[in-house]
């Protein structure tokens, strides 16, 4: 059995949901130390509400990951587990479904990632393929064990226009319905300026790659170059096609800044951190010093500290010293990691126009010129629903931020 639940005026359908969370974050890793593989294996099965896990499993995209760790733990043949213990059936034929539908998934990406790069090759285009097929392999070491949606790519803003032409001799055209305003060259100039990415939609289905030529839009004042990234890239190696990596280093920047973007609100992008801090005792070395160094630079010392410590504290897993350091070297880092935390477990939602994120997202910056750079960006940098609200000819697009502010009072006001 598992520990008991403190005493807490919550319901028994809250501490029920709790415990199958619990027992999710026990399982979102890829090697379970001895310690944890005691604890899950000890598990009462039988208080699980197994619809609601596999929701949760889902929700927070680490459905393969815990199907494959409990499917290992609680196999059905003879003398596997103590009797009694076994997943119920239908429960694991779902999770070898999961996991067996996701590699196959994996496996589609995998090759379209490859035919990609390569037509990128053809063109002489530098593009840094990062989380997707890459992350699975590298991190994940099965390409089963990580789901993903779509093929992302860093390129530089410099070489949008031959990327989009490039991916559009295969098949990938512009996914209009996701930014209907950028429609036009003019407008898509604007957005190249004030946004970061752009969706294409191919004949397997929509948004099935992005292009970004920034890690996050203007207005979050996070300043990572990406042809900086694109200068200290590595090469690695996946389904047997060389191409760019993301550096340790900027791995863990990269990782700890999206998993931030989306007030880390999903167990995946805490594994994916979790898995970079492990990997320096595999296959390759991070250089913390450097990481830490660039984070200050950036103004985004604070972002890290949290992530670091839902690493911790979400999924009990070990950090390296350094890691520890950078938690303790903010006092505000355990109250803020507590608010996420605690938004995690009951599977919050957020409005990403609203103004309780903006007001969560200034939270996150220690540097009192980087909250303001935030705030006169997030008011004066127009974004694509400005663009879509007012057409405008290019010469009168100064005009958009007078559209950003009345769209912004308006939401106030509410």
């Amino acid at each position: 059995m598992t520990e008991p639940l403190p005493t807490s005026p919550l319901s028994s359908t809250r501490l029920q949901k709790e415990d199958e969370f619990e027992l999710l974050c026990a399982l979102a890793t890829v090697e379970l130390p001895p310690e944890r593989l005691e604890r899950i294996a000890n598990w009462n099965l039988s208080a699980l509400d197994w619809s609601e896990f596999l929701r949760l499993a889902e929700h927070h995209g680490v459905l393969p990951l815990a199907a494959r760790n409990l499917v290992k733990l609680f196999c059905v043949e003879p003398g596997c587990v103590e009797q009694g213990r076994a997943l119920p059936p239908e429960i694991e034929r779902a999770l070898r479904s999961a996991y067996e539908a996701n590699l196959r998934r994996s496996l589609w990406f995998t090759a379209d990632l490859a035919r990609i790069m390569q037509q990128f090759e053809r063109r002489e285009l530098r593009a840094i393929p990062y989380k997707g097929p890459g992350l699975a392999q590298s991190l994940y070491r099965d390409l089963g064990l990580r789901s993903f949606s779509d093929l992302d790519f860093l390129i530089s803003s410099a070489d949008f226009e031959r990327a989009k032409q490039a991916l559009a001799e295969i098949g990938y055209n512009p996914s209009a319905d996701v930014t209907p305003a950028v429609e036009s060259a003019s407008a898509e100039r604007l957005w190249l300026r004030t946004g970061y990415e752009r969706s294409f939609d191919g004949a397997a289905g929509k948004n099935l790659v992005e292009l970004q030529w920034a890690l996050l839009p203007r207005f979050y004042a996070v300043d990572l170059c990406v042809e900086d990234l694109l200068a200290r890239a590595g090469r690695t190696v996946v389904a047997g096609y060389e191409m760019l990596c993301l550096s340790p280093e900027d791995s863990v920047l990269v990782l700890c800044l999206h998993a931030a973007k989306h007030l880390w609100t999903r167990l995946i992008w805490l594994s994916d951190i979790a898995e970079t801090l492990r990997s320096q005792s595999r296959n390759q070395i991070i250089d913390y010093s450097l990481v830490f160094s660039q984070a200050r630079a950036l103004g985004i010392a604070r972002i890290l500290g949290v992530s670091f410590w839902l690493v911790k504290n979400v999924l009990q897993a070990e950090l390296p010293e350094s890691a520890e350091e950078m938690i303790a070297a903010d006092p505000r880092v355990p109250a803020l990691g507590s608010e996420f935390a605690e938004r995690l477990a009951r599977g919050a939602a957020y409005d990403f126009e609203s103004t309780e994120y903006f007001r969560l997202i200034l939270k996150l910056r220690e540097r009192r010129r980087d909250r303001w750079r935030y705030l006169w960006r997030l008011v004066w940098t127009p974004g694509a629903g400005d663009v879509a609200a007012v057409r405008l000819p290019e010469a009168l697009f100064p005009l958009y931020r007078i559209v950003r502010i009345g769209r912004l009072l308006r939401k106030l006001s509410f």
